[in-house]
């Protein structure tokens, strides 16, 4: 059973996007939403407010919806799932560019390396990740085993990392762009700091 959050953790407001034309339009069941609240969810130690979007594979649609989220809905942090492949309809990755301050393309490179252990065709996704003002906005895979393995990482049979999951990287990303201080739990996902940004006791990752 999970612990309850830490009281002095502030809250952090979570972006969660699918895209996808035929879930949008009610012809089968969204999974992606569910997988990505489901992980952070496990993951974070911060209260979390959820903003929750279900949208078409629009160019326009999914710009403005990000747009709004970090503007409007004051999200520190935005998922994206869905449109990172190449087929015409994918533009994900397009219209995340086109609300960038800056690219992270970092990310995007990691979660390849993760997701070609698995298979060959991962070289065709075309995941990135953007800084917006003070939010930072992740494209991930469609497939809710993909978003778990790209956000978690790889571990073996000991439980020792072999390859870093990307969100390892978020919660000091999200300090350095003056968001609110992520506490993340180990087991699941152990966020890296340099010593010097780490808080003292008293904030330590819960388990």
């Amino acid at each position: 059973m999970s612990a309850m959050p830490l009281p002095e953790l502030d809250a952090v407001r979570i972006g969660v996007v699918s895209i996808s034309d035929r879930a949008s339009s009610g012809v089968y069941e969204d999974k992606g939403l569910p997988a990505l609240k489901d992980w952070l969810g496990r993951a974070v130690c911060n209260p979390i407010e959820w903003v929750p979007r279900l949208i078409a594979d629009e160019r326009e649609l999914i710009a403005d919806t990000l747009r709004d989220l970090v503007d409007n809905a004051g999200c520190h942090l935005v998922l994206t799932t869905g449109g990172t492949g190449p087929s015409p309809r994918d533009v994900t990755p397009e219209a995340t560019l086109d609300v960038a301050d800056k690219e992270m393309p970092g990310f995007g490179e990691q979660m390849r390396q993760i997701s070609l252990r698995f298979v060959p065709t991962a070289i065709l996704s075309r995941q990135t990740a953007v800084i917006r003002k003070q939010a930072l906005i992740l494209n991930l895979p469609g497939q809710p085993k993909s978003i778990a393995e790209t956000l978690e990482g790889l571990k073996g049979q000991d439980g020792q990392t072999l390859v870093p999951g990307i969100f390892a990287a978020v919660p000091y990303c999200i300090d350095l762009i003056g968001g609110p201080y992520i506490e993340s739990r180990a087991e699941v996902c152990a966020a890296f700091r340099p010593k010097s940004a780490i808080r003292p006791s008293g904030h330590a990752p819960q388990k």
